[in-house]
């Protein structure tokens, strides 16, 4: 029995985790957005614009990602809050975290892309502006 609330403080470990990385990430993605908005305000060339567009539109798509992730988070632990201690819990709950941890460091990989590409896309924008 020890063993089972041992290894299930573990899985909680692990969901907290992700889920305060995920809410630091969406928070991090209206830092973003509030920076391009601004580049919006200084600078209307179409190539600007249309790369500013399609972060914005990716902003969307990664804060919609990161909700359905902390959906299932939410979910996740639930599920190891009400287990029956008396099932065998090692091979279903394991299983069952295995495809979200995939997921996550799927998402990690992506978000890390994604701001990669947004920071050089902002060195660009304003090493074009003129220093006063």
């Amino acid at each position: 029995m020890q063993t089972k609330l041992m290894y299930l403080s573990d899985l909680k470990f692990n969901i907290e985790t992700w889920k305060r990385e995920l809410r630091f990430h969406f928070h991090e993605m209206d830092t973003f957005q509030d920076k391009l908005e601004e580049i919006a305000s200084r600078k209307q060339e179409p190539e600007v614009m249309m790369k500013l567009e399609v972060f914005q539109n990716r902003i969307m798509i990664e804060k919609d990602a990161i909700s359905k992730l902390l959906h299932r988070c939410r979910n996740k632990m639930a599920n190891i809050i009400n287990v029956d201690l008396n099932e065998n819990i090692d091979g279903r709950l394991q299983n069952e975290q295995r495809p979200l941890k995939d997921d996550m460091r799927t998402y990690i990989k992506l978000h890390y892309d994604l701001k990669e590409e947004m920071m050089d896309y902002f060195l660009e924008v304003l090493q074009e502006e003129p220093i006063s």
